[in-house]
């Protein structure tokens, strides 16, 4: 496990009301920017592998999820590991017991990611 504190990028859902939550678990925490949280574990859902820990990417890139509702945003974790997935997938995903939300990408730093995925919508 990685102790030092690392940037990534993790897609999340953006309310109609502006709030910010999580796209599979949790569905109701209302995200903070600016404080750090630390993972639940969830237990086990149907459909998904058990893999618990806070979701991010390297990159804002994860083709196999559609962006309609969500939003981009930039993290710090702490406390993690990678996870190797293949680039389909957007490639290795970082699984953090600590995140804290600093701020939501604008569009134009989604790069080539964020063009791909709204063509599939």
């Amino acid at each position: 496990m990685k102790t030092e504190e690392t940037t990534a990028y993790k897609l999340i859902r953006q309310r109609k009301d502006g709030s910010y939550g999580p796209l599979f678990f949790d569905a109701k925490l209302r995200i903070p920017f600016g404080e750090w949280l630390e993972s639940k574990d969830m237990g086990e859902k149907k459909g998904f592998a058990y893999r618990p820990g806070w979701h991010c990417c390297f990159s804002p890139n994860a083709p196999h999820l559609s962006i309609g509702g969500r939003a981009w945003v930039e993290v710090k974790v702490k406390d993690f590991t990678t996870y190797p997935r293949p680039e389909h997938q957007g490639g290795d995903w970082i699984l953090a017991k600590n995140i804290k939300f600093v701020r939501k990408l604008d569009e134009s730093e989604y790069g080539a990611s964020y063009e791909d995925t709204k063509e599939k919508e």
